[in-house]
C-alpha cells in the first residue's frame, strides 16, 4: 500500500494483490519490462529486467527480475503502456508539433541495418503507419510507426542510443 501526502485526500491508494498479479501477468503475456498503473495523481510503477539472452558469443547477461517498486506521484499526462502499434503522440516540450513517443525501454535504431539509409530524415514527409524507426527490446526488433501523416521536424534521438518508455524520439509537423 502506497499513501500520496502530496494529494488533496488523505485515503491511500489501495493496491491489492490481485491488482498487482494482473498487472505482472500483462507484462509478461506483453513481454513488457515496465508498466504504470495510474489513478488520478497517484502511481504505481512496475519493472523487471529483461530475461537473459543465450547466444553463442559471451555477451552482457541481464540481472535478474527485480522486485515490484511503486513509483513516486506522476502528472495525470503520463500515458499507459502501448503496443508499438498504439504510440502516443502529444507535444514536446522543447519542440512545436508532435512528439512521436517510444512505447518501451530499447534501443533506437534509426535504420534497417547498419550502412543503409535512415528510414526517415528531417523534412521528410510521412504517412501514418510509416516506419520512423526500430527499437530493439530484449533482441526483438520492434518497427515505430508514425501515428499521423506529417512532415519529420526533429530526430531527438541517435543511432544506437538507448530510449526510456514515454521518451519523444521524434516531433513531427
Amino acid at each position: 500500500m502506497t499513501k500520496n501526502n502530496n494529494n488533496a485526500s488523505d485515503a491511500p491508494f489501495d493496491i491489492s494483490s490481485s491488482l498487482l498479479d494482473r498487472l505482472a501477468r500483462t507484462m509478461t503475456k506483453a513481454d513488457l519490462t515496465e508498466i504504470e498503473f495510474v489513478d488520478g495523481e497517484r502511481a504505481i510503477r512496475l519493472t523487471r529486467a529483461p530475461a537473459p539472452v543465450v547466444a553463442a558469443a559471451p555477451v552482457a547477461v541481464a540481472a535478474p527480475a527485480a522486485a515490484a517498486t511503486p513509483a513516486a506521484p506522476v502528472s495525470t499526462q503520463t500515458a499507459p503502456a502501448a503496443s508499438v502499434a498504439e504510440i502516443a503522440a502529444t507535444p514536446a516540450a522543447d519542440e512545436s508539433g508532435t512528439a512521436v513517443k517510444s512505447p518501451m525501454v530499447g534501443t533506437a535504431y534509426l535504420s534497417p541495418e547498419p550502412g543503409k539509409p535512415s528510414f526517415v530524415s528531417v523534412g521528410d514527409k510521412v504517412s501514418k503507419g510509416q516506419t520512423l524507426m526500430i527499437i530493439e527490446a530484449m533482441k526483438v526488433m520492434n518497427p515505430l510507426t508514425s501515428p499521423a501523416e506529417g512532415v519529420v521536424k526533429a530526430v531527438l534521438v541517435g543511432d544506437g542510443e538507448p530510449v526510456e518508455f514515454d521518451q519523444a524520439v521524434v516531433v513531427l509537423a
